[in-house]
């Protein structure tokens, strides 16, 4: 029990700007906690984004200010970490020659024109799908569990069979370290919430069609990092956490404003 608290803390304290207090020295069982249980951990960065998605329209904002307003509330809220992965992923993968090269491309962070190319069609898709999305009737709802699905993005590239991609950083504390049967039961249980808010929504199969899909394009993005970088490293999680919100946005603006 102590272990899977000191998770659930470092899970809230990594994936948002909420304080959780001086944690002690982190374990890899404690890691793996945090992976399994992140959706739950960014709770409060999805509250606050479905909570922006709700209130823009009743005071008549914009659908574009309102997509806007909530990518740049949710970068506030995770200390734009996630969007710093992507981009630095963005430019590993495109940096070619070699695993070393990329790694160290990575590790710079340096933001090359690709990571600024793939951050910005990422945020632009975002906010315009979120615009979509949000003016349906509970659409506030879909943004906020979009953003809580997305999460679970972590939990799939911790996954053992994903070997850290370098011998330091965050990666080779949580990388290979979720069991399957528990990334299996976070899958099922974050598409049950999502089913759940597409029954009230009305959108009862598009809703968890969308979240599995991003998660769909999580597991292609780590693949691809296997194959270039030989693993994965924290940048490769926060990018994993963009592309799962991006196209789980993506695929419920299809039926945004019906």
């Amino acid at each position: 029990m102590r272990q899977l608290l000191i998770g659930l803390r470092l899970a809230v304290g990594t994936l948002s700007i909420v304080p959780v207090g001086t944690l002690p020295e982190v374990d890899r069982t404690s890691a793996r906690w945090a992976m399994v249980l992140a959706p739950v951990g960014a709770l409060p960065v999805a509250v606050l984004a479905g909570l922006l998605a709700w209130v823009g329209p009743m005071v008549h904002l914009p659908a574009l200010v309102v997509g806007i307003v909530v990518c740049a509330a949710l970068g506030w809220g995770t200390r734009a970490m996630h969007w710093d992965g992507l981009a630095d992923t963005a430019d590993g993968l495109a940096a070619g020659w070699s695993r070393e090269r990329a790694l160290e491309v990575m590790r710079k962070g340096d933001t090359g024109p690709v990571a600024v190319g793939v951050l910005v069609v990422v945020l632009l898709l975002d906010a315009a799908a979120i615009a979509a999305v949000a003016h349906d009737s509970w659409g506030w709802l879909l943004v906020g569990v979009a953003v809580l699905a997305s999460r679970a993005a972590c939990t799939l590239v911790a996954v053992r069979g994903l070997p850290p991609a370098r011998s330091d950083g965050l990666g080779v504390v949580v990388a290979d370290n979720v069991p399957v049967p528990a990334l299996a039961v976070t899958v099922l249980v974050t598409l049950a919430v999502a089913a759940a808010a597409g029954l009230v929504a009305g959108h009862v199969v598009l809703a968890p069609v969308a979240v599995a899909l991003g998660f769909v394009a999580v597991s292609v993005l780590a693949i691809r990092c296997r194959t270039v970088l030989g693993g994965v490293t924290g940048d490769v999680m926060g990018a994993g956490v963009e592309i799962a919100l991006a196209v789980s946005l993506l695929v419920l603006s299809t039926r945004g404003g019906a």
